[in-house]
């Protein structure tokens, strides 16, 4: 790939200040905000854009969210990760830019003891589930992944959808809420069209 000069002097500078701080990624290019460094494990050969956002969240004293990388994980500018509970992103998964990933929601909305509108927003009790992105994945531009939701290996999550529910491996699927569109076909080696 082959940048400008300039690019390629802020790389230098980047690369070199990725080695003293994240010494197992490849590349972080700064501006990166890391809060609760140590909730967080980069993988070998992690690579993030500018301006990501990566936070582990305390929720209780002494309780914070987990945020784990596998390797080669790439993910593009603006990327917001936010964790109270935990998320596991697979090997080899690529991330493209303005995506929000988080496994936590302020306040109760299902179910009994729901949280009232009346209350402010800045002091609801933290709800959280795991979220899991699997090995291979990929996700486009503009993207949400909510709480308690896992994307399986190998499949792609299309631009500008929201991610509500788990998604089986190997498939494509779109939409605000995300719906499963193909299946990848092991036996023909081509994506299937899912039926509604």
């Amino acid at each position: 790939m082959w940048y400008g000069w300039y690019e390629t002097i802020l790389n230098v500078k980047n690369l070199l200040i990725t080695k003293v701080f994240y010494p197992k990624a490849r590349l972080v290019r700064f501006p990166c905000y890391v809060r609760n460094k140590k909730h967080i494990v980069f993988g070998e050969g992690f690579t993030c854009g500018y301006n990501c956002r990566l936070e582990s969240v305390e929720t209780k004293p002494d309780s914070y969210g987990k945020i784990k990388f596998g390797k080669n994980v790439k993910i593009g500018d603006n990327v917001h990760i936010s964790s109270a509970a935990s998320i596991e992103i697979g090997s080899n998964v690529l991330m493209a830019s303005h995506i929000f990933i988080t496994d936590l929601d302020h306040g109760k909305y299902a179910g009994e003891n729901q949280t009232g509108p009346d209350t402010h927003p800045d002091t609801r009790e933290i709800h959280s589930a795991d979220v899991k992105i699997g090995e291979n994945v990929w996700i486009g531009e503009n993207v949400v992944v909510l709480k308690g939701v896992t994307i399986g290996k190998g499949s792609i999550i299309g631009s500008a959808s929201v991610v509500t529910k788990s998604i089986p491996e190997g498939c494509i699927a779109i939409g605000s809420p995300a719906r499963v569109i193909k299946k990848w076909n092991e036996e023909a080696q081509i994506w299937d069209r899912v039926c509604e």
